[in-house]
Order: C-alpha cells, then structure tokens, then sequence
C-alpha cells in the first residue's frame, strides 16, 4: 500500500515516492491468480506461493477470489523479466538472427506520451515489447500499465490491440496500425 491512495489501495510490491496511482486511473483491471499465472506464463501453485510469501501483492476480488492489481502484476512481470534477462545473457550466446511474426499476450508495464507520440511497453512472459503510436491511437485504447493487450508483431512494427475479453470500453472505431 502506498499510503496515499483513497482507501489504501494495496496496488505496488515496493512503492516508491513517484506512486503510480498518481499517474494513472483505476480502471486497470485485478487479475485472479490464475490468469496472472498464465500471464507471467507459470503455474499456479507458483503464483500463489509468491503472492503468499509477499513476493507480489494479493487482494480479494469483488467476488471474494484471491487476486493480483493489474499495475502491480505490471511491475512484477518487468522486474522478473529483467532479472532472467540478465541471467540468460550471462549464461548464453548473443542471437544472431531471429524472425518472429506471432501475437504476444500480455500486461502493460509503460506507458509514456508527449503531445504527439506514445510509446508502449508490453510484457508477455519473458518477451518484452515496445511499439510507438499515435498519442490519440493510446488514448482511445486507454492503455495504462497493468492493463491486458495483445502485441501484434509483423516484420519491424508491433501493433497494439486491446482482446475483446478485457475492454471495459466500446471498441475504438478505428483499428491502430
């Protein structure tokens, strides 16, 4: 809990003095344990051992489950991607070449917008993403960190889409390339 937020959210593992319930709204979702499991792309019983040792915040969802906030499972998911970053290109030889043309469900960890660009980080597992849009393509898909979305990736540009599934919004009119 940050200590600043109405009610005490319990929202970050480690808050810091740049809290993001200052910076961004509410309505990043809460995730179940089970679909942070399948998020983070591990297994259940992991997720719930961290969320009971304190590794990562849990909370009780409107419906009484246990459950993770979407900005914290947000932060958790890039501090874990970090660390095994670090640990496979310390133990691994550089990649030469790769193709990759898939889409990449994931959390929102970043995002950051001028008057005219955004630029949009998404964690899927291990896989980290970051595309550059249109400030008004960002505000009209609401993308905030911990929210689900969908890395669309072809050639060198990623497109991000919101699933249909985890909207709390009509559908944007048009599509974001």
């Amino acid at each position: 809990m940050c200590g600043t937020c109405p009610g005490s959210i319990p929202h970050m593992r480690s808050p810091t003095a740049a809290c993001q319930c200052l910076r961004y709204s509410r309505n990043v979702p809460v995730y179940r344990i089970r679909e942070a499991a399948d998020l983070l792309g591990v297994s259940y019983d992991t997720m719930l051992r961290w969320a009971d040792s304190g590794r990562i915040d849990k909370i009780t969802d409107d419906g009484g489950r246990l459950a993770v906030d979407g900005a914290a499972l947000a932060e958790f998911a890039r501090e874990r991607a970090e660390a095994t970053a670090a640990a496979i290109a310390a133990e691994s030889a550089p990649v030469t070449a790769q193709s990759v043309r898939n889409r990449f469900t994931g959390l929102v960890t970043r995002v950051v917008k001028d008057t005219v660009m955004a630029q949009v980080e998404i964690q899927a597992g291990p896989h980290r993403f970051v595309s550059l849009l249109s400030r008004e393509a960002a505000d009209e898909l609401g993308l905030e960190p911990g929210m689900l979305a969908v890395a669309a990736v072809k050639a060198t540009n990623v497109a991000v889409e919101i699933p249909a599934a985890a909207s709390r919004r009509p559908a944007p009119r048009n599509a974001v390339s």
